[in-house]
């Protein structure tokens, strides 16, 4: 790809934004969190690694046998692990699980923190889970969660190159104008798993096909 300045990059940048509001105009999560700001902290923790349709297939025995903050907090760590079994790394998530209820009734009163420090203080909670939760449960945007999804497209797009997510969301809240931030949490997540796939991509009749530098190489 030609040297392409900052300007250029933040003008290809808007027109993302702006091809991705109309194909994706309501986006949101598609994890099942019943509108509960503790069962979406939850939810988007066990993700990690798994896809959110496993996430979905667990979540619904979870909170029935497990029906309150309180409930989980005093769970049996055994009984956790079976019911989450089917996915990644059930076992850590078990223990962060029930050690994120106990710190949210000791600290946070109950309550789960709607700001990024004190949500990044519970187990099993990093930057990207809590961007999610404060986009979803509070309607608050820092920042633009980073996903393999989001990972992968940044770079197909060559908005970013750096090695890692954390180095990538910089990258892309410095190309994207902030009123975009909210949508792009969820549209990047969704466009990754339906279009921009990460074997086999669906470059013919992508919408951002004009705009992709990779565009070139996965259709030879």
């Amino acid at each position: 790809m030609a040297y392409e300045s900052v300007k250029d990059k933040r003008e290809r940048a808007s027109k993302i934004a702006k091809i991705l509001n109309e194909v994706l105009p309501n986006p949101d999560t598609e994890l099942k969190y019943w509108g509960d700001p503790f069962r979406l902290v939850i939810a988007v923790s066990l993700s990690a690694q798994t896809t959110d349709k496993s996430v979905n297939k667990v979540t619904p025995l979870l909170w029935e046998t497990y029906p309150t903050i309180k409930d989980l907090a005093n769970a049996d760590i055994r009984q956790v692990e079976q019911i989450i079994r089917s996915i990644g790394f059930y076992q850590n998530k078990a223990k962060n699980s029930i050690n994120c209820a106990k710190m949210i009734l000791d600290d946070f009163n109950g309550e789960v923190p709607d700001n990024m420090e004190d949500l990044e203080k519970l187990p099993g909670v990093g930057r990207k889970t809590a961007n999610i939760v404060l986009n979803v449960a509070f309607d608050k945007v820092e920042g633009i969660a980073v996903d393999t999804h989001v990972f992968r497209i940044s770079h197909r797009l060559k908005l970013s190159s750096a090695k890692t997510p954390e180095k990538t969301e910089p990258d892309l809240l410095k190309t994207f104008d902030q009123k975009d931030w909210k949508n792009l949490n969820h549209q990047l997540v969704l466009f990754g798993r339906q279009t921009c796939i990460a074997r086999n991509p669906k470059c013919h009749g992508c919408p951002l096909a004009k705009l992709c530098p990779s565009h070139d190489f996965f259709t030879m």
